[in-house]
């Protein structure tokens, strides 16, 4: 019997559903690899925080592989490509409600050393906290 498709782009689809249907902001966090087509100036310790909301994006499309989009980064359009293996969360942006997920963070490694898992595995990143609670915090930066 073959292996049953991954349920993962199908939640995704569904959460991002659920937020706009509630007036909510979708937002997605990516652990960027060699596949992922992001601005890189915008990725920070190897993950990227966007916005995939329909005031955010163009023609988004979220399909079973692959997520595409239009989106402008310091107003200047740009074409992104994010593949649903290397999405680690969906969220709203007001509630913080939504899902994770966990990233084989050595996908590309085991492929190129033949299939050997590395040693060491890094810590599954956590979902980015939702805005609000906290005070505000600066930084002098030289």
């Amino acid at each position: 019997m073959a292996e049953p498709t991954s349920t993962k782009p199908y939640l995704l689809r569904a959460l991002y559903e659920w937020c706009v249907d509630n007036g909510l902001t979708p937002y997605i966090s990516v652990v960027v690899d060699t596949n992922t087509r992001v601005p890189q100036e915008y990725v920070r310790s190897g993950e990227i925080v966007l916005n995939i909301g329909p005031l955010a994006t163009q023609r988004l499309k979220m399909g079973d592989d692959v997520i595409e989009l239009a989106a402008r980064f310091g107003g200047v359009a740009r074409e992104l490509a994010i593949p649903v293996a290397q999405v680690a969360a969906i969220f709203a942006r007001e509630n913080g409600q939504g899902m994770s997920f966990e990233i084989d963070r050595n996908r590309e490694a085991s492929s190129a050393e033949g299939g050997q898992a590395l040693a060491e595995s890094p810590a599954r990143p956590e979902p980015p906290a939702p805005p609000g609670g906290g005070k505000p915090s600066l930084r002098v930066v030289k």
